[in-house]
């Protein structure tokens, strides 16, 4: 037996799952009492990540060829239906109550500066990730594309705070609380949520509005999340708390 199981053998089972910091966590982050005071104020703001042609379209960029991906079929198939059944169809519910509140509804893409993207992060470029300004992997998927003015901010790395000017434009815009939606959910969604935590703004991360290539995966990182980074609610529960508060205020 190695040490490490000896050792876990020897743990009494009713500290296993003990967290001790869970009250800590819930009092200052989830259950923040200006949550419903930035909604009031209409300082929020959806932040709608990677639904572009790049990697939540089938037949184009990272998926432009099922066979040399790497993400298996079974896998591939399971992302799309998601993003076909479920999330786009919630992303743009969110997307229609902000509107029609006069909320910010923000798009964040990868896109690099140059066409030959050497202006991209050691990751991505890693990666061979590369949407040219212009080109179809740039592009928003149709459904939950911007409308009018609304915000686009480009990036080149997971995390939408390291490579661009976005916590600049939201404190400029007085925005205090952001309500996030996108792909993959353990990877870009993820890393933003934890950045945009630690940089102090109270996050709200939509369960149903994310996914990714397998169940597992997005639910290990919902499971990781919640309660520590980010609030967890579902499209029609962050619906129905947003108009109440609002519909309070007016």
């Amino acid at each position: 037996m190695s040490k490490e199981k000896e050792f876990k053998n020897n743990i009494d089972p009713k500290y296993i799952d003990v967290d001790p910091l869970k009250d800590s966590y819930r009092e200052s982050i989830i259950e923040h009492p200006d949550r419903p005071v930035a909604i009031k104020k209409r300082n929020i703001a959806l932040l709608c990540i990677d639904m572009q042609y790049l990697d939540a379209a089938e037949g184009h960029g990272v998926f432009s060829d099922i066979t040399t991906s790497g993400v298996p079929i079974e896998a591939q198939e399971y992302y799309f239906k998601s993003l076909q059944n479920v999330v786009l169809p919630n992303v743009r519910k969110l997307q229609d109550c902000f509107r029609n509140q006069n909320l910010e509804v923000v798009h964040i893409r990868i896109q690099s500066l140059t066409q030959d993207g050497r202006d991209r992060s050691n990751g991505h470029k890693h990666l061979n990730l590369l949407a040219p300004p212009g080109s179809k992997e740039a592009e928003f998927l149709e459904e939950v594309a911007p409308v009018g003015d609304e915000i686009v901010i480009n990036k080149t790395s997971s995390g939408v705070f390291v490579s661009s000017n976005i916590y600049y434009v939201l404190k400029n815009m007085n925005i205090d609380s952001l309500w996030v939606t996108g792909v993959y959910t353990e990877e870009c969604v993820s890393t933003t949520v934890r950045d945009a935590s630690d940089l102090g703004f109270l996050v709200t991360l939509i369960e149903d509005g994310c996914t990714s290539v397998t169940p597992e995966r997005h639910d290990f990182t919902i499971a990781t999340l919640r309660d520590r980074y980010t609030r967890i609610l579902k499209t029609q529960e962050a619906i129905d708390e947003i108009e109440s508060h609002l519909e309070e205020y007016s």
